[in-house]
């Protein structure tokens, strides 16, 4: 069964429901979550997409991300994703982010969250290829000479957390 996505306008607001397909064959806009998932000692877990994927296979990019399915919210996906993806349970998922719908993030309106967990990931052979848990530094270098290896949703999302004062969000949510 195919899943349904709701479609929105320019501000975020839901026009109707869709089928994936047809979703991303026409371009509408649409949801999205992507989850950083930082250990304690503050490596970031990167995932190389499956080869399997549609869109972007075999990139690296955030530690979990998904559409958002109808009737969702992003509150609601980014846990479910998490568990699907990784088999992680995070006791707090902190919102850090929304950010609009543009060619980069495949029209997706995407909310970034945050969490620190210390347990291993079990993930999905169907979504991912492989893991690494770097530290935040590296992954910076790796994209800027190689961005074409990182998916470009990605792109987005972590140089606009490189640009954030990372120490007030590491203060904001140490304890998690």
């Amino acid at each position: 069964m195919e899943e349904y996505f709701d479609v929105v306008d320019e501000e975020d607001r839901v026009l109707r429901s869709l089928p994936r397909s047809e979703v991303h064959r026409h371009g509408y806009l649409h949801r999205a979550v992507h989850v950083f998932v930082f250990r304690p000692t503050g490596e970031l877990l990167i995932h190389r997409r499956s080869l399997s994927k549609e869109e972007f296979p075999g990139v690296w990019t955030s530690s979990c991300s998904g559409h958002v399915s109808a009737g969702e919210t992003y509150a609601a996906t980014a846990p479910r994703e998490l568990w699907e993806e990784l088999k992680l349970e995070a006791a707090r998922l902190s919102e850090l982010r929304k950010f609009a719908a543009c060619a980069e993030t495949s029209w997706e309106f995407t909310t970034l969250y945050w969490t620190v967990l210390d347990g291993e990931p079990e993930p999905d052979p169907e979504e991912i290829d492989e893991l690494r848990w770097l530290p935040v530094g590296e992954i910076q270098a790796w994209l800027s000479r190689a961005p074409e290896q990182f998916s470009p949703a990605f792109g987005i999302l972590f140089r606009w957390y490189l640009e954030q004062d990372r120490a007030g969000l590491e203060r904001e949510h140490a304890g998690q």
